[in-house]
C-alpha cells in the first residue's frame, strides 16, 4: 500500500506539471468504502490524510475506530434519516443533492453547535442512473440553501460516465469547472471541485479539480 499511495502521489505532480499547478493544491481522499477498517488504519499510517465513505454505518463504524487520525468524507448517496451517523464528526459531504437533504443537514448540525461543509453533486453527463442536480438547477437550488445558518456549500461534485475515454472525462470535468467558474461571481465561497477517480482523476487534475478520490489504485481493490 505504501507504494501503491506513493503512485498515485507521484502521478498527481507530474499531471500538476503539465498545467502548472502545485501538488499540494490536490487533495486525495483515499476510497475505502471497500476495505475494512484494519485496511483503512493502514492506509492512514502510510500518510493517508483522508478517507471517504459511501455508507453511512461503515463509516461510523471506521470512525470509532480511526478517529482523528483522518479527516472524514461521505461521498455516496446520502439520506436523510442517515445523517445523523455521522454528522458529529463527518469533514465534507460530497453529494448533497436535494433541498430536503439539506434541510436535514442543517437541522443536525444546528443541533450540536456545528457548520456542515458540502458539496453539491451536479450530474453533468446527464446519466439517469446517476443522482445529482441538473446544471440549469443549481443557481436556484443555491440561492435556497444560503438561508441556513448551519450549511455552507464550498464546492461542486460530479463523475464522469463509467467506461468514459480520457478525452470525454475531461469533457464532463470542463462542464463542472465551468459552471463553478459561472457560480462564482455571485456565490464566492464555491471554489471547491471533487471530481476523478481511479480511472480518470488525471484527466480531473488537468481540467481543475482539488479533490480526488482514489480507492482501487491504493487498496488494490
Amino acid at each position: 500500500m505504501v507504494n501503491n499511495i506513493k503512485s498515485v502521489k507521484e502521478r498527481i505532480a507530474a499531471t500538476c506539471a503539465q498545467v502548472g499547478r502545485r501538488p499540494d493544491e490536490i487533495k486525495m481522499v483515499a476510497v475505502s468504502k471497500t476495505v475494512d477498517t484494519i485496511k483503512a488504519l493502514e492506509a492512514v499510517q502510510a500518510g493517508v490524510t483522508d478517507l471517504g465513505e459511501n455508507r453511512t454505518a461503515e463509516m461510523a463504524a471506521k470512525y470509532r475506530f480511526i478517529g482523528d487520525k483522518a479527516k472524514w468524507h461521505f461521498i455516496g448517496h446520502l439520506q436523510k434519516n442517515k445523517v445523523k451517523k455521522i454528522i458529529n464528526f463527518v469533514d465534507l459531504i460530497h453529494s448533497l443533492d436535494s433541498l430536503s437533504l439539506a434541510e436535514e443537514i442543517d437541522t443536525r448540525a444546528r443541533q450540536i453547535n456545528k457548520v456542515q461543509p458540502a458539496l453539491i453533486e451536479l450530474n453533468i453527463s446527464g446519466e439517469k442512473s446517476k443522482y445529482g442536480l441538473h446544471p440549469d438547477e443549481v443557481f436556484a437550488f443555491i440561492k435556497e440553501v444560503n438561508n441556513f445558518t448551519n450549511l455552507k456549500i464550498v464546492g461542486l461534485m460530479t463523475m464522469a460516465p463509467w467506461g468514459a475515454s480520457f478525452e470525454q472525462a475531461r469533457q464532463i470535468f470542463r462542464g463542472l469547472r465551468k459552471l463553478r467558474d459561472d457560480l462564482q461571481p455571485n456565490i464566492p465561497d464555491i471554489t471547491r471541485l471533487s471530481m476523478g477517480m481511479t480511472d480518470d482523476f488525471e484527466a480531473a487534475i488537468l481540467e481543475g479539480a482539488d479533490i480526488v478520490r482514489i480507492g482501487r489504485a491504493i487498496f488494490n481493490n
